[in-house]
């Protein structure tokens, strides 16, 4: 009897049963039961709008103004009509269109016109979106909206008349209505707790919402608490949910000081404890390391953020509630993956790279995942969570976890994993000549047999990382069975092979040269693809060594720093052949 597969089955019909209650709720809610319940008073008027943290564009402004809409790389053109009353255009326009997210490049205009067509766009949602929308209505674009509504109200209601001020606050009174009510049906993790995030501003910034304040704040005490590990990682083990977190949850803090208010313990706690994790993801040119659903950096968003850290400290080197470990010698910075998968509710964006690593030596990212495609691409977003997308081992081009299926249930509950390394033992050293890690998963055990271990040493200067990958045999292993030995490298790399193709030689564009070698392996330069470059996909290469569960089961490497930078970063022009055009889909 296959007890995985029993397993695996059995969380599927749990998924579909939860699913089903918590639609049937949010249906009593949201449908005729919330609109024959009396609505209470609308509040009076607005007292506070948080901050937009934000960072805005006014030139888009001109384009809205036109009836020019870009959204999720999507563009429309209105041709005078409303953009809602558009419908047949794709959801990720439709969700971006109605979260407002776009208000703060109308403000950052911050001229009449803006003004008066932010009063028109925001009319329009209120005559056509304001009672049901498919999309406008789902619960993460509610809580987007409130959040742009709330933050940019005294933008939009500038020059406004009495009656659109009260139209205005009426409706987002009701907005933050449903959203209250429906709160215990969104989606887990970082959405719903986005969603208590949004009631808890409204509560603050809306007069007459006594009542409900305290409620709303214990459930935003209950999700940062439940959510925001002791670490400050948090449960999905995704690097942006810490960005996303602190964006709305800094303005917030500022929000209860204004007005005086007690703030909810886990308030205080979660923001010291995240501002230390986001810096312990950061590599040296301060991008984030591509883990479990982390894309493109937005650089000067975290720079924003972390403006707000008052401490400043060095980032801590363990993150034993999160899954990573950081290893730190010279300029060189090792960032590796040595959790578990997630929780079953909360692994919709995880990926399978368990004991996947990322490697950097100052500005030059060296070593890489290929990361999240901005993309809404089901195909481009399956193989960015796959094990041969990460730097780590596979094998027989198998990941490590495994995903719910399109079919029959994926379009109606997303592709969780179902099932992935739930055991991955940590040893960890560090003395005066480096930092070593050795850590296993049994993410192939019930298909093939073996345990993956994988041991890591930092020199102390930074300019060694020595590595062996093992494969434990658990019992039988079929000698047909094959790995490959990823190492992604990041583009602009100039690679070309050594020594009869026994090694690699990698230049990055400042003149710093690194060399890579698996002494008695199999290796090869092979393409691959980076996908979390804010302009699209592009090309990139990958080291791969290859070898049978049988013959080779273990695997020596190392990547040796041969050359310092002699170049500036800017200014020169030897290696600007190493820029790449963005690879066509």
């Amino acid at each position: 009897m296959n007890i995985a597969g029993l397993n695996e089955r059995s969380r599927v019909w749990r998924l579909v049963a939860l699913h089903i209650w918590h639609r049937t709720l949010k249906w009593m809610h949201g449908g005729p039961f919330f609109r024959l319940q009396p609505f209470s008073s609308v509040p009076s008027r607005l007292l506070i709008a948080p901050q937009d943290l934000r960072t805005s564009d006014e030139t888009n402004a001109a384009d809205i103004y036109g009836g020019r809409f870009l959204f999720s790389g999507h563009l429309v053109e209105t041709q005078g009509r409303s953009p809602f009353e558009m419908n047949a255009v794709h959801e990720d326009w439709q969700r971006e269109l109605h979260g407002f997210g776009w208000l703060r490049d109308l403000r950052a205009a911050d001229s009449q016109i803006a003004r008066q067509n932010a009063r028109v766009l925001v009319e329009d949602w209120m005559k056509y979106c304001g009672r049901r929308h498919p999309i406008g209505w789902e619960a993460p674009v509610v809580t987007q909206r409130i959040l742009s509504w709330l933050a940019h109200s005294p933008f939009i209601l500038q020059d406004g008349d009495h009656e659109f001020y009260r139209r205005f606050v009426k409706s987002l009174a009701k907005q933050v209505r449903y959203l209250r009510q429906t709160i215990n049906e969104t989606e887990d993790g970082a959405v719903r707790l986005r969603a208590s995030m949004a009631v808890a501003s409204a509560c603050i910034s809306m007069a007459g919402q006594g009542r409900f304040a305290r409620q709303s704040f214990r459930r935003l005490d209950h999700e940062l608490t439940r959510q925001i590990l002791p670490d400050g990682g948090h449960v999905s083990r995704n690097p942006r949910a810490l960005i996303d977190t602190l964006a709305d949850l800094l303005p917030l803090r500022q929000a209860f000081v204004a007005q005086g208010l007690e703030m909810p313990p886990a308030m205080v706690q979660s923001v010291d404890r995240m501002m230390p994790m986001l810096r312990f993801f950061r590599h040296g040119d301060g991008a984030l390391a591509h883990f479990n659903g982390m894309g493109s950096t937005p650089n000067d968003l975290v720079a924003t953020i972390l403006a707000y850290d008052d401490a400043r400290g060095a980032p801590p080197l363990n993150a034993p509630h999160s899954g990573y470990q950081r290893l730190s010698g010279g300029n060189s910075v090792v960032l590796m993956d040595t959790g578990p998968v997630p929780a079953l509710a909360v692994s919709g964006d995880a990926h399978a790279g368990c004991l996947s690593f990322e490697f950097s030596s100052a500005n030059n990212r060296l070593v890489v995942n290929c990361g999240v495609s901005p993309r809404s691409n089901p195909l481009w977003r399956k193989v960015s969570r796959s094990t041969a997308a990460h730097s780590t081992l596979t094998i027989e081009d198998t990941s490590s976890c495994r995903f719910l299926s399109e079919k029959p249930f994926g379009r109606l509950l997303g592709s969780p994993i179902l099932s992935g390394p739930s055991y991955v033992p940590l040893e960890r050293e560090d003395d005066m000549a480096g930092s070593r890690i050795t850590a296993s998963h049994d993410g192939y055990a019930a298909d093939f047999n073996v345990f993956h271990e994988r041991d890591l040493r930092l020199s102390g200067d930074g300019t060694v990382l020595d590595g062996i990958d093992t494969i434990r045999a658990l019992g039988s292993v079929a000698a047909e069975h094959q790995y490959a030995l990823r190492f992604h490298l990041y583009p602009g790399l100039r690679t070309s092979l050594l020594r009869g193709g026994s090694a690699v030689l990698m230049v990055c564009r400042d003149g710093e040269a690194w060399e890579f070698e698996a002494p008695g392996s199999a290796l090869s330069l092979e393409e691959s693809i980076y996908l979390s470059d804010v302009y699209g996909h592009r090309k990139a290469e990958q080291i791969v060594v290859t070898g049978s569960l049988l013959e080779k089961p273990a695997v020596g490497w190392q990547f040796r720093k041969t050359a310092t930078a002699k170049l500036s970063r800017r200014g020169t022009s030897e290696f600007d052949d190493f820029d790449e055009l963005p690879l066509e889909e």
